[in-house]
């Protein structure tokens, strides 16, 4: 009864809080500065759509990871840059444009990409036996998640301005908490496995944040992109919705040990990007001439 409630009642509410809040964020400018910055917007996207699924697969096959375990971190690397992530780069003084731009861009893409990122997953990890595709019917839920809160949050904005300006960072602040607790239930339904499964899955989630990030900086770096730009991507592409996934994971799958590897991901994500973000102000402060 209460994981029925978590997947069928509470999950959705809360994603298309998240939702609303991003679309509170953007307005039509957002998708028109592609065409400003379309090499730093194509390999952003490159990196995300392409990259981060192939290092997902391959650090799940590496680490010997569970079936379920392997498709939730598939899962984690389909679903798009968290809402968060321009947060952590205005912190770290990235290019919060080209953030905002990659998001709103991805969130859109990911309603192709995820469901054949996830359909090819669980073919290959479960095995035919016990394979279900996905349902299409949840999969246009799923989108209409995504779609119709961010489309009425941007219309929020374009007739409100003011309004939704003033509402953007507390329900940003509000999205937060309702990771947190996202990641609690998703804790509380699994909880008999909550050891086993952190032992097993918190080494595989911190190699693909670090490869996320790693990759998401120093790519662009060496094409000479400038380097508020590489810091965008590294943000963009190392803090993932994790919100989604679970929310997938839970609700569409009806997998707990799959939802596991996003929430402990969503653990490690801030931590590192905390992290990173300090050393990039710190590192700044030491280049800037006396």
């Amino acid at each position: 009864m209460q994981g029925s409630i978590l997947t069928d009642l509470l999950l959705p509410l809360a994603i298309g809080i998240v939702m609303l809040g991003l679309g509170l964020s953007l307005t039509i400018e957002d998708f028109r500065r592609v065409a400003r910055y379309p090499l730093a917007v194509g390999f952003g996207l490159f990196l995300q759509v392409l990259l981060l699924p192939l290092a997902a697969f391959a650090i799940a096959i590496g680490l010997k990871l569970s079936a379920d375990h392997a498709v939730g971190l598939m899962l984690l690397a389909a679903a798009p840059g968290g809402a968060t992530a321009n947060i952590y780069s205005h912190l770290a003084r990235g290019d919060v444009a080209l953030n905002i731009t990659l998001t709103a861009v991805n969130s859109l893409l990911c309603l192709f990409t995820l469901p054949i990122a996830l359909d090819l997953s669980l073919a290959y990890f479960l095995d035919a036996e016990h394979y279900v595709p996905p349902p299409h019917r949840k999969v246009i839920e799923v989108g209409a998640i995504i779609l119709i809160p961010v489309a009425l949050g941007m219309l929020i904005r374009a007739r409100a301005e003011r309004f939704a300006i003033h509402a953007e960072r507390p329900i940003k602040i509000f999205s937060i908490l309702v990771l947190a607790m996202l990641i609690a239930g998703a804790i509380y339904i699994e909880r008999k496995a909550l050891l086993p499964s952190l032992v097993a899955v918190g080494g595989a989630c911190l190699a693909f944040n670090l490869v996320s990030m790693l990759a998401g900086y120093l790519a662009p770096l060496a094409l000479r992109l400038p380097k508020g730009q590489a810091v965008a991507i590294a943000m963009e592409i190392g803090i993932h919705n994790a919100a989604l996934a679970i929310f997938i994971a839970l609700n569409v799958l009806r997998n707990p040990a799959a939802a596991v590897v996003p929430g402990i991901y969503s653990l490690i994500m801030y931590v590192t990007a905390s992290a990173f973000a300090v050393w990039l102000v710190r590192r700044n402060a030491a280049l800037r001439p006396a």
